[in-house]
């Protein structure tokens, strides 16, 4: 199906708009009216640009407060009409938008209204174009797809239709499922946006808050799915009204648009085909999807492969692995790069190309079934490719950069062998490590604003991970949100977090201000902690306070609660089990947690976040 934006999805000039639309692969563009009203350039000129550009002008909105009025108000609001149908021919545009009556709706009847939208309509058709009417959420008389429906098909007019939007229906909690009841050539025009499940008002929450599809909490596959279930095969259009999407750069942010689009299609797609009465056996045999993109499908990560920590000197992160229990494990045989591995966690050490820069997470490597597959889907979705220089011997495994421009590899190993193939590149290992470290538990990524929701789509989409409810914690600085994403056996966990002060400005690979950390899991923290100190290692000091807290919440034992005391242990227990952790100090903007989960516990000590910022803050 065609792929639409509208404007004010993105930044800048709308020149700007229509080269970023093109370069992601839109098929067409929503002109909305203050974008070309502030315009340096003509219609003509605009007109001109698209077709160079390969897009289609697919709909000119909005028009407002057209119907439910007075005979005396409506000939006004057809003199305004036909100035807009003389714009829309200079544009080459077919189709408007007319929203459901918010400001000057006087008359409550669906017959009135029913038939001023019919002679708008007739306007419309003398020139060959078409009204699609659409219910807006807070609309002062029609707020519902359904009313609006009713109202054109009382009019009866062949160039009067209606606009579903997705965000306008699911925001009320109206069933979609009435919209297989409309035909598909009455719907003219489709437009999804996703949105956080907020308690607001429903005008300030589309207004600020919408996402694309797949960042929000909206069921877009079930909405979509009714829709071409119904026979729509028209635009499927972006309007996502989001003030972070209208500062940050319209070229990104339009290549993530289209990405999300594709992702709701192929999901949708899937959806369809597993649906009773659908083909069981794939998306396109079902009639209903043969017009959705689908990309190549991928399982779930199997566990985490590396993490990768970069720097100009990474000898302090080598002597804190050291400490912890790693062993070290060998220098690669062409590369300033080290390799530290116990258990099943393995860190890279890189001083490849960091000059004057501090310890940061570089990239991670994840374990899966098929990095060529993972590799094809990343391809389809438009996810920009990592490079590294690889010699004729290395193994070059798959990249994609993240939004935060962290480098996400894949690789999987040879059956039956203990460790991945890539790891023979290092050779002079020595000694063993601390047989407690088990592997990797989670990681921690610091985003910025403007990256957030596009990372939760990324790892979401491209990853097949599920994304959690997202959290806000309070630090020395603010709230910071978290939100985690993760496989399904918790096998591969990121955990997302952006705090107040870290802007777009900041977030760059050589300089994360907020710091970001990789959680070791071990099976004896308590041990593994006793001999970290014996090596040297000093944890992130725990106030006495909290361990005064401790002993309220939890009933440990006075014994209990001073074992933990003495070696800067956390503790937090559900009704599955127990989660005891410690930190390493901040080294450059990382640092390492070990955790021990006992039982069935599967969070992450979230009520210890506020005392581990507070303490980093401190030392900072």
């Amino acid at each position: 199906m065609q792929t639409s934006i509208a404007t004010v999805c993105l930044s800048g000039t709308i020149v700007d708009k229509l080269h970023a639309a093109a370069d992601a692969g839109f098929d067409a563009v929503e002109i909305f009216e203050p974008d070309l009203v502030v315009a340096q350039q003509s219609p003509e000129e605009l007109r001109a640009l698209s077709d160079r550009l390969g897009l289609e002008l697919s709909l000119y909105q909005p028009f407002r407060d057209a119907e439910g009025v007075s005979d005396d108000a409506f000939r006004a609001v057809l003199h305004r009409a036909e100035a807009k149908f003389e714009l829309m021919e200079r544009l080459g545009i077919d189709t408007v938008l007319v929203c459901s009556n918010v400001a000057t709706a006087t008359v409550d009847d669906d017959a009135v209204s029913a038939s001023q939208l019919a002679r708008l309509a007739d306007r419309a058709a003398a020139r060959g174009m078409r009204i699609a009417y659409e219910a807006l959420a807070w609309g002062r008389f029609v707020d519902d797809y359904r009313r609006s429906w009713r109202i054109v098909e009382l009019a009866g007019h062949e160039a009067l239709g209606v606009c579903l939007d997705s965000f306008h229906i699911l925001s009320r909690g109206h069933d979609p499922a009435g919209i297989e009841g409309i035909p598909g050539e009455k719907v003219f025009f489709v437009q999804l946006a996703d949105a956080p499940l907020l308690s607001l008002d429903v005008l300030s929450w589309s207004r600020h808050h919408r996402l694309f599809p797949g960042e929000g909490g909206f069921d877009l596959p079930a909405f979509l799915a009714h829709v071409v279930r119904g026979g729509y095969r028209g635009p499927l259009s972006l309007e996502v009204f989001n003030d972070t999407f209208r500062q940050t750069d319209a070229w990104r942010t339009a290549r993530h648009a289209h990405r999300s689009l594709r992702v709701l299609e192929d999901a949708t797609a899937r959806l369809l085909a597993s649906a009773p009465g659908g083909a069981a056996d794939s998306a396109a045999a079902d009639p209903a999807a043969q017009d959705l993109a689908t990309v190549t499908a991928v399982p779930e990560p199997r566990g985490f492969d590396f993490v990768e920590i970069k720097a100009e000197n990474t000898d302090a992160v080598a002597a804190l692995l050291d400490q912890l229990g790693f062993a070290f494990a060998g220098q690669h045989r062409t590369k300033e790069v080290r390799l530290w591995s116990q258990g099943g966690a393995r860190v890279i050490l890189n001083e490849q190309q960091a000059r004057g820069r501090e310890p940061s997470i570089a990239a991670v490597g994840l374990d899966v079934a098929d990095p060529a597959a993972a590799a094809s889907r990343a391809a389809a979705l438009s996810v920009p490719r990592a490079f590294r220089r690889t010699s004729a011997q290395d193994q070059d495994l798959p990249a994609v950069v993240a939004p935060d421009g962290t480098e996400i590899f894949w690789s999987t190993r040879t059956p039956g062998s203990a460790a991945p193939d890539w790891v023979a590149e290092f050779t002079g290992g020595f000694g063993a490590g601390d047989a407690a470290i088990r592997g990797i538990d989670h990681v921690n990524l610091a985003q910025s604003a403007a990256d957030f929701d596009e990372a939760v789509l990324f790892y979401g989409s491209l990853l097949a991970l599920r994304p959690s409810a997202t959290t806000e914690v309070a630090g020395p600085v603010g709230l910071v949100r978290s939100q985690v994403v993760r496989s399904r056996d918790g096998g591969v966990r990121f955990a997302l977090n952006v705090a107040p002060s870290l802007s777009e400005r900041d977030a760059t690979p050589d300089a994360q201000p907020f710091a970001q950390h990789v959680a070791i899991s071990c099976s004896d923290v308590l041990g593994l902690a006793r001999r970290a100190r014996e090596r040297g290692l000093r944890f992130l000091p725990v106030p006495a306070n909290y361990y005064e807290d401790l002993a309220a919440r939890f009933d440990l034992g006075a014994e209990r609660v001073a074992e933990l005391r003495s070696l800067d242990l956390l503790y937090d227990r559900d009704a599955d089990g127990e989660f005891v952790h410690f930190y390493t100090p901040t080294l450059g903007s990382v640092f390492i947690e070990l955790v021990q989960r006992v039982g069935g516990y599967d969070g992450y000590g979230a009520g210890n976040a506020p005392v581990r910022m507070a303490a980093q803050h401190a030392a900072a």
